[in-house]
């Protein structure tokens, strides 16, 4: 998909797919061989692998609505600043980040997201 408006919308409803953390659902925005790099992490390969994280991670804590600062396509890359927000043991982490996402049609077909590990654990 060229259009950047189409692909920044796509991205738009990922991010609000994001925060419900319904692992079919997100998986389902991405392509079969799909990568998934939440750097400091090790990425994650494939729709399967990349369905199973999320649920392990929602398990874990939950996300609250993310806010997006700013959001630019060229082609088939978006690109996203945003906060992400979480519940983790009935406390409030916001984690400032970066994102890259290379369409394929209308699928994901790799996000990478930039992020401070340790300015997410200072807040635990």
């Amino acid at each position: 998909m060229e259009d950047p408006q189409k692909n920044i919308a796509l991205i738009s409803e990922f991010i609000q797919a994001c925060v419900r953390a319904d692992p079919d659902e997100f998986a389902s925005y991405f392509t079969e061989d799909a990568i998934w790099w939440n750097s400091p992490w090790p990425p994650v390969k494939g729709r399967d692998a990349i369905r199973e994280t999320l649920r392990r991670g929602s398990q874990k804590m939950a996300a609250l609505p993310w806010e997006i600062r700013h959001i630019v396509a060229d082609g088939n890359v978006v690109v996203t600043e945003r906060v992400d927000h979480f519940l983790v043991n009935n406390k409030k982490i916001s984690v400032p980040c970066m994102g890259i996402f290379e369409l394929q049609g209308e699928k994901i077909a790799a996000w990478r997201d930039y992020w401070d590990l340790k300015q997410f654990e200072a807040q635990l």
